[in-house]
């Protein structure tokens, strides 16, 4: 675990990952009255942080890529004609998981019944504590993981770095998880890090499917012929099979209109469980979750994350977003892979 003193030390002090072509200017734009804060990269706007009391969670909505185009569904939030309203906890890009002492944070939203509204939690972002513009723009914020009852569990504080090139967008995402009481991430299927992806990248389906959460709540996801997406992990798994598989990152990848667009998680060495397990849906749900590995193998293993009040972890993440005539190729990735590795 780290100390309070290195978490408050290594949180402003990591590296970023040079990127080929000349990085953009990042624009961070606070709009103080409405819980958000803009990013802009070029001229374009890149997503937006939102925070507001309406939403369960804090999440980066929408994803843009370097033309402006949504590579991130729209429901709930503005919906677009013709994609699918499945899933309502699923917003742009997110961090949450389903079983932190028992409460679920993965799967709250408005559509979760008064009735069982206390099997919930919600992650309430408190402060801002820095906002930078440049060559490389900087998000920090603190936010409370709390019950029912607005008790803290974990305290998050979470440093976001964005950067860009003419065809590449760059998530950095680095947050640490600080225990409050005694806590345990128990085994679970829905985290950690999630994105939902414009109906354009969902694999086509042929049938309707069912889903089920941990409380029996079923959804129904349309099937959809039109959809051209596929997954590629590093160990060159791809379509559906990428579900539950591991690998140092995986990669969706299609076509939106004319532009191949393709979106790259990148796993860290240093995080709990390495290399990942790919809660990789396709419908749509892309996620990154090293402690639902149970499920992921069958019930073969298990992996329960336990803190010790006043513990703190660190989960760290690489999002890379590119579009033009091809998408990167899994030698490519790896190379990327390899010098994350290093940093």
């Amino acid at each position: 675990m780290l100390s309070l003193k290195k978490f408050f030390v290594l949180l402003f002090f990591i590296p970023v990952c040079s990127v080929a072509q000349e990085k953009q200017h990042v624009n961070m734009i606070r709009v103080t009255d409405a819980n958000r804060v803009d990013i802009y990269i070029g001229k374009s706007l890149f997503t937006s942080f939102l925070f507001p009391d309406t939403l369960e969670k804090p999440v980066l909505f929408p994803l843009n890529d370097a033309d402006n185009v949504p590579v991130t569904r729209g429901f709930p939030i503005n919906p677009r004609p013709g994609e699918p309203s499945d899933h309502p906890h699923h917003i742009g890009l997110w961090f949450t998981y389903e079983n932190v002492n028992g409460i679920d944070f993965w799967n709250n939203s408005y559509a979760i019944s008064t009735d069982k509204k206390h099997l919930y939690g919600r992650i309430k972002t408190d402060s801002i504590l820095q906002v930078t513009s440049g060559k490389t723009g900087i998000l920090l914020y603190h936010a409370n993981w709390v019950n029912y009852l607005n008790q803290a569990l974990m305290e998050e504080k979470t440093r976001y770095e964005f950067s860009g090139t003419n065809g590449e967008r760059t998530i950095d995402r680095i947050t640490d998880l600080k225990a409050d009481t005694d806590i345990i991430l128990e085994d679970a299927k829905d985290g950690l890090l999630g994105l939902r992806l414009a109906k354009e990248l969902q694999i086509p389906s042929h049938q309707d499917q069912t889903y089920s959460d941990n409380k029996g709540n079923r959804t129904v996801v349309k099937k959809d012929i039109i959809s051209n997406g596929n997954y590629l992990t590093s160990e060159n798994i791809t379509g559906d099979s990428a579900w539950g598989k591991r690998g140092r990152w995986c990669k969706v990848f299609g076509k939106i209109g004319t532009d191949s667009v393709s979106i790259t998680i990148f796993d860290y060495p240093e995080n709990p469980n390495y290399p990942t397990f790919w809660h990789a849906r396709g419908y749509g749900l892309f996620a990154a979750n090293p402690l639902g590995e149970k499920i992921f193998t069958n019930g073969k293993s298990a992996f329960h994350l336990t803190l010790k009040k006043g513990d703190i972890i660190r989960f760290r993440y690489r999002i890379l977003i590119q579009n033009g005539n091809t998408t990167p190729a899994l030698s490519e990735l790896n190379e990327i892979a390899h010098e994350l590795d290093r940093k």
